[in-house]
């Protein structure tokens, strides 16, 4: 019988027999049945009993350095404060965060973000703000106690300015302020959610007096005691904004606490009818100044006003707070107005005033504002308006009295001392 016949007498026996042929992994072939031959066996074992050998092998050889990076890979919408890496098992030993620009080509380097490793190096944070809307990068390493080594990714994009709301408060960090300076708060962001956001911000003062918010429309949220703060006291706000809802797919992105110090107490009182103005510190009468208030046709505001911002020289243009001539040019336009302070939004001043002669202390002419006799340049320190200016804080109280006009609203301006206590409190949120 020739080979090629032995061949096909043997396939056909196999077929008979219903085996099938199977080819082995280096050509060698073999007959089995439907569930197997022996051999076939044998090698299914060897090589699952390889794979679980190679499996076992690598877990010894991983490191027990386990690296968590906050956010998760392929996060959006990602909070400003929620970004870190910690490390367990292990330590980690460098961390690098880098910006990438939304339409970067391969020339552009990556912006590279720094930040703070732990000293034990089980945690690492950004050390500077991130922005929004903007896609960021973080590779950790990490080594545990055998030395073995780790390493995560993720990249991730922070929350848009649609989707993301600010607080911009005063006064500032660090400052020192006078007893009438409340904390106020304007969001960039309509608040539909107030009690959400209001019970997110605490301010306490060392005083230990009681601090209540007042909501003036849907973006202003100002903070005060119920009397003035008391002098030499320490405020704190904490401002715990981050992935608070202020309204739907709206949510806070600030973790920030804020100290600033109450100085000595000084209030102002201004007399229209006796053009005089009288400063008291401390419960203490230092200085009696000659004043000319608002004209009859454009009075000065009655009530308690807040210092919220100084100048040593400003421009005052009529036409920016609606006094203005028939060709609408401002009534008035003074480009240097000395040692000027705010009172209001709507422009009322206390300031130095140079063109006015022989008024102070005798007759009311201005368009509201309360003038003190001073030169023109702010070089005197010896006029009245040079003397105040100095001896003035942010925060102090000038309050207006005998004037015809009605008194100041209370969110014109940080005046919110011209409202009840009871008032006040109705207006808070929790």
């Amino acid at each position: 019988m020739t080979d090629s016949k032995r061949r096909k007498g043997l396939i056909a026996s196999a077929a008979l027999l219903g085996g099938v042929l199977t080819v082995a992994a280096c050509g060698a072939s073999s007959a089995t049945g439907h569930g197997g031959g022996a051999n076939a066996g044998r090698q299914e074992g060897t090589q699952h009993e390889s794979t679980q050998q190679v499996d076992e092998a690598a877990a010894q050889d991983a490191s027990q350095a386990k690296i968590t990076i906050s956010p998760k890979d392929g996060s959006t919408d990602t909070g400003l404060n929620a970004v870190g890496v910690t490390a367990s098992g292990g330590k980690l030993t460098d961390v690098t965060m880098t910006k990438i620009a939304a339409h970067q080509t391969q020339q552009d380097r990556p912006k590279t973000v720094a930040g703070t490793l732990s000293a034990d190096g089980s945690s690492w944070k950004p050390a500077q703000a991130l922005s929004r809307a903007t896609t960021y990068k973080i590779t950790a390493h990490g080594v545990d106690a055998q030395g073995r080594t780790a390493v995560e990714n993720s990249t991730f994009t922070t929350v848009s300015p649609t989707n993301s709301f600010l607080g911009n408060f005063t006064p500032e960090d660090g400052s020192t302020v006078g007893v009438g300076m409340p904390v106020s708060i304007n969001f960039d962001k309509p608040v539909k959610n107030r009690q959400a956001v209001q019970s997110a911000i605490k301010v306490a003062s060392s005083s230990n007096q009681q601090v209540v918010g007042h909501w003036f429309g849907d973006k202003r949220l100002d903070f005060r005691p119920k009397d003035y703060w008391k002098p030499n006291s320490q405020v704190t706000l904490k401002l715990a904004l981050d992935g608070v809802e202020a309204s739907p797919g709206v949510q806070g992105i600030q973790n920030k606490t804020v100290r600033f110090t109450v100085g000595h107490s000084q209030v102002s009182t201004v007399d229209t009818k006796t053009h005089l103005m009288t400063v008291v510190r401390d419960g203490r009468t230092i200085k009696t100044i000659p004043i000319s208030s608002g004209s009859d046709d454009h009075p000065t505001y009655n009530g308690q006003m807040v210092i919220s911002e100084k100048f040593q020289q400003t421009r005052m243009d009529g036409s920016t707070v609606g006094f203005t001539n028939n060709d609408g040019k401002g009534e008035y336009d003074i480009p240097d107005v000395p040692h000027a302070m705010r009172l209001s939004n709507s422009g009322t001043f206390i300031h130095g005033n140079y063109w006015g002669k022989g008024i102070f202390g005798k007759t009311n002419t201005s368009h509201g504002c309360i003038g003190l006799k001073d030169v023109k340049g702010a070089k005197d320190a010896s006029t009245d308006g040079a003397w105040f200016f100095a001896n003035s804080q942010i925060g102090d109280v000038v309050t207006v009295v005998n004037s015809p006009d009605k008194t100041i609203k209370p969110d014109n301006g940080l005046n919110g001392w011209n409202m009840s206590w009871t008032q006040w409190v109705a207006g808070s949120a929790v």
